[in-house]
């Protein structure tokens, strides 16, 4: 999936996001600012997130539950200077067990990632629509 969009197509684009991942761990690679965030909380909102979505930077992880009672965990790892502070908070275990897994700057923990995790990766164009790209490895 390679696409442009804008902020008014964001749902439809979170919808097709989901549609289109054959896993539920997500990474978002993007400059500060592209809306990385913006897109969780459209993803979130398709999933049926009940919650309030805020970016957990200095929490490190929010849990979010849809109205059904699935859990959503949402990684924020900005902050992150070694990936020993992510093992710290249990990033293994929260990939085992099967939820989604929504993560912001996940090359800061790069060797702790899994290989089956789907790459968004977002960029802004030069007229302020956005570019998102997906790649998966199967």
């Amino acid at each position: 999936m390679n696409k442009d969009y804008t902020l008014a197509e964001i749902d439809s684009i979170a919808r097709e996001l989901l549609e289109n991942s054959p896993g539920k761990i997500f990474l978002f690679f993007g400059k500060m600012g592209v809306g990385k965030t913006t897109l969780i909380k459209a993803i979130a909102k398709e999933l049926g997130v009940v919650d309030t979505v805020t970016s957990p930077t200095f929490a490190l992880v929010n849990e979010y539950q849809t109205g059904s009672g699935e859990a959503i965990y949402h990684f924020d790892f900005y902050r992150i200077t070694q990936e020993e502070e992510a093992l710290d908070i249990g990033i293994e275990e929260y990939f085992d067990l099967g939820a989604y897994c929504l993560i912001e700057w996940p090359e800061n923990i790069k060797n702790l990632l899994p290989l089956s995790a789907v790459s968004v990766f977002l960029k802004e164009n030069p007229d302020g629509s956005r570019n998102l790209r997906l790649e998966h490895y199967e």
